[in-house]
């Protein structure tokens, strides 16, 4: 009773309600939209002609739910033929049938935010502030660090386990450079490695910062603020000379601040928000430039980062745990320490319809919508 239509070539498809299509993505993918309204029992049917879904996939999206959630799935699988029928408002489309087709028919899309450890902040006087660590976001077209594009979702197979690594934080030291944070990941069979990098650590003495997901800021008498990562964070800001204060550093949402001797001068950048978890929370900001005379105090970024120390003797402050924030310069002489930078975090959110409830690690987890969310402050895994 299926009734078979030619050759689809194009890159979008609308599909009907009981016909066939054999799609050819050799040369492109293809999205295609199933119907908006329904009947029980109405079903369509796809299939590989050309053996090249692997390369270039087919999307299913629909104004209603698609196997009991409203994220678009994935066929990825070159050969596959699929089956999709309707079933119900709550279920709504579903794969009735597969060849080729693997674990499951349909793969399933995950949302994440993936953020690595801060750098820590530069030691002795006029420190420069840690960089926030690298971020990384797909979830509602948010933005990425550093001005980057909001990412695609993760396509998730049912039975493998996926490793959830959490950065630390780079811890700060006396009479150096504060060292640079630890990555954040998330890798797996047939996934790309999403990896965000540590935060780069603020420079000391006369240093430059240190690269890294954001910069980290240089240190006092002009040493200059260091790079971000593309698509993950911001610069660190330049030491100033004279009034002897450290530069920001950089964040998921701003460069840091030059240092200076008033208003926000070497203040660590501002982070970014994301309410991925439900609500609106901002993370990644970077440490505040130590200074050594005092006056001007240097504040840590929004999103965790860490003040910078002020006057004499006085160490930079830590970056907030589980934000990726860069930690504070330190203002004092040969002996002053650097704060430690923020360890960083991993968080998924994918339709409740579709969790498995198996992980590792211990992750918070909840629930916003028809969504669960998990939090990772700690390495773990998840198992689709």
């Amino acid at each position: 009773g299926t009734d078979w239509q030619t050759i689809v070539t194009g890159s979008t498809l609308t599909a009907v309600a009981g016909n066939g299509y054999p799609i050819n993505t050799t040369s492109n993918a293809c999205t295609v939209t199933l119907p908006g309204s329904a009947s029980v029992g109405d079903s369509i049917q796809i299939v590989d002609y050309a053996g090249t879904f692997a390369t270039n996939n087919i999307t299913l999206t629909s104004s209603l739910n698609i196997e009991g959630g409203a994220l678009d799935k994935i066929l990825t699988t070159n050969r596959e033929g699929v089956t999709i029928t309707y079933v119900d408002a709550t279920q709504g489309w579903v794969a009735t049938s597969g060849v080729n087709s693997g674990t499951q028919a349909l793969n399933l899309l995950v949302d994440f935010l993936v953020i690595a450890g801060g750098g820590g902040g530069g030691g002795s006087y006029r420190g420069g502030g840690g960089g926030a660590g690298g971020y990384r976001n797909s979830f509602s077209s948010e933005s990425s660090g550093g001005g980057g594009s909001s990412e695609s979702p993760l396509r998730f197979i049912v039975g493998t386990t996926y490793t959830i690594t959490v950065g630390a934080g780079g811890t700060g030291v006396s009479g150096s450079d504060g060292n640079n944070g630890s990555n954040s990941s998330i890798s797996g069979s047939g996934l790309t490695t999403i990896t965000s990098t540590g935060g780069g650590g603020g420079g000391y003495y006369n240093n430059a910062g240190n690269s890294g997901g954001s910069g980290g800021g240089g240190a006092g008498d002009s040493a200059l603020g260091a790079s971000g990562t593309a698509n993950q964070g911001y610069a660190g800001g330049n030491g100033a000379s004279g009034v002897q204060c450290g530069g920001g550093g950089g964040a998921a949402g701003a460069v840091g601040n030059n240092g200076g001797s008033g208003g926000t001068d070497g203040d660590g950048g501002a982070g970014l928000a994301s309410s991925i978890t439900g609500s609106s929370v901002t993370r990644a900001g970077g440490g505040g430039g130590g200074n050594y005379v005092s006056g001007n105090v240097t504040i840590g970024g929004a999103g965790g980062g860490g003040a910078g120390g002020t006057g004499q003797y006085n160490n930079g402050v830590n970056g907030t745990v589980n934000t990726g924030g860069g930690a504070g310069g330190s203002s004092g002489p040969p002996g002053g320490i650097g704060g430690t930078g923020g360890s960083g975090v991993v968080i998924l959110r994918l339709p409740t319809s579709i969790y498995s409830g198996t992980t590792s690690g211990s992750p918070t987890v909840s629930t916003s919508g028809t969504d669960t969310i998990l939090i990772y402050n700690a390495s773990g895994s998840y198992t689709a």
